[in-house]
């Protein structure tokens, strides 16, 4: 085997490895752009595309208060819940309220921290109620 042939297979090498490095990374930096938006409970305006996928971060209660969305519900043909999740965000553990933006138009969507969660929710004891306007381009 002569030197030539081994310089040129460890190029080879060389170069799969930094094109499997530089595909992690745009993977990496794709996956990031493309996370769903997270808006708060000061976001009381939402503006999104159809298709497209958002979380309403609200603090976690320990209390044994819950976050449900509430009557009147969002129109089903302009946004649709997609789950929620728990996660530890900036401010301590929050609850995420997951949603899809089905099509455009405009929806309120209310929700209510509750106990019971039944009906009249929003008037329980401790109950705190938020409203967002959301906008589907």
């Amino acid at each position: 085997m002569e030197n030539s042939d081994i310089s040129r297979g460890g190029r080879t090498l060389v170069i799969a490895i930094a094109i499997a490095a530089l595909l992690i990374a745009l993977h990496s930096v794709f996956s990031q752009l493309s996370a769903p938006k997270v808006y708060g409970p000061d976001d009381t305006e939402i503006a999104v595309s159809a298709g497209d996928r958002f979380s309403v971060a609200v603090p976690d209660d320990p209390g044994g208060f819950h976050w449900i969305v509430a009557a009147p519900r969002p129109d089903p043909a302009v946004l649709r819940p997609a789950g929620a999740h728990e996660a530890n965000g900036g401010a301590g553990p929050a609850r995420y309220l997951d949603f899809e933006a089905v099509r455009p138009g405009r929806t309120d969507l209310r929700l209510v921290r509750c106990r019971r969660c039944s009906a009249g929710a929003a008037d329980e004891p401790g109950a705190r109620t938020l409203n967002f306007r959301v906008t589907v381009g």
